[in-house]
């Protein structure tokens, strides 16, 4: 399949989680074996050749890093929600488009000095990246960019990342 054709998958859900957003779901496209391929197979190509490991952010970064890091052969390290896990490295409070939010990096499984790019769905605000980016910098790593599906122009996440290298597959 096509990249434009997969990405055509995402669906548009108005008013979710609450009045006034729109949320983006990759849902179809997660569920498309060939969308997905396309998608991953994208990702994987945006990755500078330095990077070591990926950094996913919960949720559907999980899925999206997992696919890329088989691909490309690397790791991937969870970026959670607080209370999911045993041992933390750090966290991290952001703001989101609608509400508040934290991230948590698990420790001992970021070397210092270590090149990782962060992978997730959407850039928004940018928010969740920038918490992700700034867990690992605290850890000792080295952000060699930024890869998502999707970015959301009009929310201004890229300027929050000001100085990083970005990569999104569509830009809306």
């Amino acid at each position: 399949m096509e990249l434009d054709a997969a990405l055509g998958l995402i669906a548009d859900v108005p008013d979710f989680p609450e009045p006034g957003v729109l949320f983006r779901d990759l849902s179809p496209l997660f569920a498309s074996g060939p969308g997905f391929r396309a998608v991953a197979d994208a990702l994987a190509g945006t990755l500078s050749p330095e990077v070591e490991l990926l950094a996913a952010v919960e949720a559907r970064g999980f899925v999206l890093a997992a696919a890329v890091g088989y691909a490309r052969g690397l790791g991937v390290v969870l970026v959670r929600k607080p209370g999911k896990l045993p041992s933390v490295a750090g966290r991290v409070d952001y703001a989101l488009e609608y509400g508040t939010a934290s991230l948590e990096l698990p420790e001992d499984v970021v070397a210092p000095g270590a090149h990782v790019a962060v992978v997730d769905d959407v850039l928004a605000t940018g928010g969740t990246v920038n918490a992700a980016c700034e867990l690992l910098e605290k850890a000792g790593a080295v952000v060699s960019g930024v890869s998502v599906v999707l970015e959301l122009a009009a929310l201004g996440g890229r300027a929050v990342l000001e100085g990083r290298e970005v990569h999104a597959l569509r830009t809306v």
